[in-house]
């Protein structure tokens, strides 16, 4: 039986599906482990809410009314790196895909246990925590070519222009960057960004290094910045 030890006492988390009964079954999990869970029963209601208000986590709905899931996910990344944890009722490893490229966190299917959704939720929220609870060690900013990328505000700027990223992508970005010049396979950064006890499947990396490769306008073909190096891993060019 799982039992409320976790520290996220009152993580206010935003879940975004038109599914009135689901948010309030998933309200009453969550909240005795500690989350203060909001509901959005539209994308346009989703978003606004984010603007307004600070979240740990959003869990977003694909299959919504009038603006998809997707469409939502877009909008919401041109202002905001909240980690958002994706629901569908598709099970095809496409739609998976779609969302990460976008800039999903993680994936569940809608016939999710609540075992499963409060595992991944933890996950998602603790890489929030650790971002705010950085040792002076990782307040350094690191600058390569015309990219800087600051570990203690998690900002990146490219010729002066912010880049929004994903959590995920912050600290894939942080860890090439600490590692300049050396090759890191995907079990490296695993263990480096996240660590065995996050739920972070071992070929979505690829799927993330596309997703930054596509912000920082780098061309895998002619890299700039991110180096894949064929049956090794990857690489941020020194």
């Amino acid at each position: 039986m799982l039992t409320n030890t976790n520290s996220n006492t009152n993580s206010p988390i935003l879940m975004i599906d038109d599914d009135v009964k689901l948010c309030r079954l998933v309200t009453d999990y969550l909240e005795p482990f500690g989350f203060r869970v909001e509901a959005a029963h539209t994308g346009n209601d989703g978003l606004k809410k984010v603007k307004d208000k600070e979240f740990q986590a959003v869990i977003l709905d694909v299959m919504l009314p009038e603006t998809n899931g997707f469409e939502v996910l877009k909008q919401l990344r041109t202002f905001s790196s909240v980690p958002v944890l994706m629901l569908t009722a598709l099970g095809d490893e496409s739609d998976r895909i779609v969302g990460l490229e976008i800039g999903a966190d993680d994936y569940l299917p809608k016939t999710f246990s609540t075992r499963e959704l409060l595992a991944r939720l933890r996950a998602v929220t603790r890489r929030s925590q650790i971002a705010a609870e950085q040792t002076p060690l990782e307040t350094e900013e690191i600058t390569f070519s015309d990219v800087a990328v600051n570990a203690a505000t998690r900002e990146v700027m490219q010729n002066g222009q912010a880049i929004i990223l994903t959590a995920l992508e912050f600290d894939l970005l942080l860890c090439l960057a600490r590692f300049k010049g050396r090759i890191l396979d995907r079990d490296k950064l695993l263990d480096e960004i996240a660590g065995r006890e996050y739920d972070v499947f071992d070929r979505s990396i690829d799927v993330h290094i596309s997703s930054l490769r596509r912000k920082l306008c780098d061309d895998p073909k002619n890299p700039r910045y991110i180096k894949t190096i064929r049956s090794a891993g990857y690489m941020l060019v020194p």
